[in-house]
């Protein structure tokens, strides 16, 4: 095994320059929020040297007011484990890392990048994260960096999720970042889709919104899921679809509600273009056809149909269920004609457009539009990002313009990508590979090159997943305990790199000094004016303007915050663009007054911030359609409905591989798994190895038993699993966690992983021809004894 075991690092406790709260009374309940997914709820900790000693939700908040799941009370299991980085490491010849000083290593892969861009030119690099889950603040300084190296590769786990619904939604609503979040707290009637949210949350409050739905009479949740899961076990009806069947069912719903004549004609006339073509389309869909291959009953179909389209308010809650399952692209647009067509959007209770506080995506032109394209698989950007199903065919190659330098920040694509042989060869074969991590993760260990960041509760950090509504929050941490060893914040990292690249001076000292009097007279706009000068004498620092406020005005800031300075830009973009929403909340002032007071409340507040309240009318100035209408018509949509009219012709009802009969639904939402920043096992209470879920009847019929080691076999590769005796899936369908199958290492020092790695199982080409999102929810499989 490639890398160095944690006994290998020294943890010296050296305190970086960014987070130097020593002193804090251990025994104070300190502010901060969980991570694990994009609700973020507030918590607060007690500390005990440098562990998370006790958790609890943060009564306190405006956003979560108390709410704590399961996961974020065993938190302390990321600020504590074995695998965590200390010191900055460089691979030997023998495929060791050793421990390098910081002074070193920065000016040497500085070196190694400058060759490759003077010889190769930009396209050479490609860039993978920028942020992990919760970790966003960092991120903002990546830009920088790609800046420096003249890249526009940039690479995420967002774009391997949610690609082929954010194109769907530039089609709709006229840009790729449009966003429409469900409103399942307020709706009357709300449709689950591909998502199991007691497990999974996603919904602020989840559980306690759940449990409203179940005890109250007069709402109804309806949970599209192969499998009856926990959300599914609450729901007053589940259509239990069969494995990669969304399309059909989805098909059904909409030709029903549009052949009873149920859509919204008011609504659709006043706000959509392009109803009459979408129309005909479902008006000849042979619903007893599409009933039959989708597993669900035509009368439960109907039913469904008629009381989401005749329901006060309705909403559709979507995930990865459907959006890395087959048709996955035209999925997400069936998703969204549900709501649409029936008039539940930009309303209460309905899905409506969302504001964001910072630009997490973007929106990129189609390659015929000028848009930017990879160089060896021709792959469009979505959002401002590329696919990680083609970074490796963009690597493993002898094309000229192959990827040759690849740097990682706060993302394990070697354990989270699909295909990890692929991905491991692809390591191999780059010139130059650097990672910024947390931890010694399994792409840390590929890497060349591993750059340790400070953790999420040592450092000041945020999300940007800013969805609230009618009020939505942001929250920035500050750090609650120290940082382990020689680590550094992401913006320190990036500002050394830009600066070792020769695209910056290191100091900027009239900046900083003004920076310093403008805090202290913040009337007198002098720090802005003067970075506008500089800007125009130097007008090729712009692109690295995050790194450059974080060395001025960063500086001016109370301890501990200097991370924050990119903040002051976003503040008075945001107040700029909804300044009368911003005024709602308190924030007083107008024009840069108000930008620069809204950016002082957030950096003095330990709690959430209200940044804006919206009305439901505001949702509609967020359309970017020319004639701010939804265009419902999308031609590659139209082909995809025609091809699955085809497809329903052509497939037998149950279709059946010899060779691997099973469908693995890989990835599944549980009590105890959660996004790769939980390294080791101890962490979880139940489900320790991430055992299979399969039906009983098929444990008999291979011969084998419950609890039982198998073996569960794809065209790409195997892995062992323990076997999980299971009625709530399927029969012919089996299940399996991500979160799963990491390195760590134990309590004797030896290396050992902890269950199945699900990534050996999938492939890269086994994707929506679209957006090229994997079919992680449909893997052919076959599975037999040890």
């Amino acid at each position: 095994m490639t890398g160095i075991q944690h006994k290998d690092i020294q943890n010296k406790d050296i305190p970086n320059k960014d987070s130097l709260r020593t002193k804090a009374d251990e025994g104070a309940w300190k502010s901060t929020a969980c991570m694990l997914c994009s609700i973020g709820c507030s918590i607060e900790v007690q500390v005990e040297g440098q562990t998370l000693k006790k958790i609890r939700g943060d009564k306190a908040s405006g956003s979560s007011e108390g709410y704590i799941c399961q996961k974020a009370a065993r938190l302390d299991h990321y600020q504590n484990h074995t695998e965590r980085l200390t010191k900055p490491l460089r691979k030997n010849a023998e495929g060791r890392f050793d421990e390098v000083e910081w002074d070193e290593v920065i000016p040497e892969i500085a070196q190694k990048l400058r060759a490759i861009r003077d010889q190769h030119g930009g396209h050479a690099f490609a860039y993978y994260g920028g942020g992990g889950q919760g970790n966003h603040l960092g991120g903002t300084y990546s830009s920088s960096l790609n800046a420096a190296l003249g890249t526009p590769y940039v690479y995420s786990a967002l774009a391997q999720e949610k690609t082929g619904d954010f194109w769907i939604n530039g089609k709709l609503f006229g840009r790729q970042n449009c966003y429409a979040a469900e409103g399942m707290e307020h709706a009357d009637y709300t449709i689950v889709l591909g998502a199991n949210p007691w497990a999974a949350h996603g919904v602020p409050k989840t559980r306690d919104v759940l449990k409203d739905y179940k005890k109250n009479p007069n709402r109804t949740m309806v949970v599209i899921d192969p499998r009856l899961s926990e959300t599914a076990k609450m729901a007053d009806i589940h259509l239990a679809v069969k494995p990669g069947r969304d399309a059909f069912l989805l098909s059904a719903i909409i030709a029903i509600i549009l052949q009873e004549g149920l859509e919204n004609t008011d609504f659709i006339a006043k706000h959509t273009t392009g109803f009459e073509q979408v129309r005909q389309q479902f008006l000849n869909i042979p619903l007893e056809r599409y009933a039959e291959l989708s597993g669900v009953g035509p009368d439960q179909i109907k039913e469904v149909a008629i009381g989401f389209a005749q329901a006060n308010t309705a909403t559709v809650q979507a995930d990865l269920g459907i959006q890395q399952s087959l048709h996955s692209t035209l999925n997400s647009y069936l998703e969204k004609l549900l709501f649409l067509i029936t008039g539940n959007f930009n309303k209460k209770g309905g899905n409506h457009l969302v504001s964001q506080f910072a630009p997490i995506i973007g929106h990129s032109k189609e390659p015929e539009e000028g848009g930017v394209v990879t160089r060896v698989t021709g792959m469009k950007g979505i959002s401002k990002l590329f696919p990680p199903n083609v970074l490796p065919q963009e690597i493993s190659t002898d094309h000229p313009d192959r990827i040759r330098a690849l740097i990682v920040d706060s993302a394990n694509p070697v354990m989270s990508g699909a295909d990890t042989r692929a991905y491991k060869q692809a390591f191999e074969d780059l010139e130059v590979s650097v990672v910024i991590d947390v931890a010694l993760t399994e792409t840390a260990r590929a890497a060349d090159y591993v750059l340790p960041a400070s953790s999420q509760f040592e450092k000041t950090e945020c999300a940007f997943f800013t969805f609230g509504f009618p009020t939505s929050y942001f929250h920035l941490r500050k750090p609650v305990v120290r940082p382990q060893g020689d680590t550094l914040p992401e913006a320190e990292i990036y500002r050394r790199l830009v600066v070792a690249l020769g695209e910056i001076p290191d100091e900027f000292p009239k900046l900083e000094r003004i920076a310093k009097l403008d805090r202290k007279f913040q009337f007198g706009r002098l720090f802005p004016a003067a970075l506008a000068a500089t800007l125009k004498v130097n007008p090729e620092w712009m692109p690295y303007l995050p790194v450059i406020l974080y060395a001025t005005l960063g500086k001016a800031l109370p301890q501990d915050l200097s991370s924050a300075a990119t903040l002051w830009g976003v503040c008075q973009f945001y107040a700029g663009r909804f300044s009368d929403q911003v005024a709602a909340t308190g924030v007083e002032g107008k024009g840069y007054t108000l930008g620069n007071n809204l950016f002082n409340k957030i950096l003095a507040s330990d709690k959430p911030v209200p940044l804006a309240t919206f009305d439901y009318q505001d949702t509609w100035k967020m359309m970017k359609t020319k004639d701010k209408k939804v265009h419902l018509y999308i031609s590659e949509m139209d082909d995809a409905l025609d091809q699955l009219k085809q497809e329903a012709q052509e497939l037998a009802e149950e279709s059946n591989n010899e060779a691997y009969p099973f469908i693995l639904m890989a990835g599944e939402r549980r009590s105890y798994n959660a996004n790769q920043i939980f390294r080791t096992p101890d962490w979880r209470k139940t489900d320790k190895d991430g055992g299979m879920r399969i039906h009983p009847k098929d444990l008999v019929l291979l011969g084998l038993d419950d609890g039982q080691q198998a073996i569960c076999r794809s065209e790409t590769g195997k892995v062992e699993v323990s076997l999980m005796s299971d009625d709530s899936v399927q029969r012919g369908m089996v299940t399996l966690p991500h979160g799963y199958g990491m390195l760590y290492t134990d309590a004797s020092g030896e290396l050992k992983q902890n269950g199945p790695a699900i990534n050996e199982l999938t492939s890269m080409n086994h994707c929506d021809p679209i957006a090229k999102t994997p079919y992680h929810k449909h893997v052919n499989v076959a599975i037999e004894s040890v």
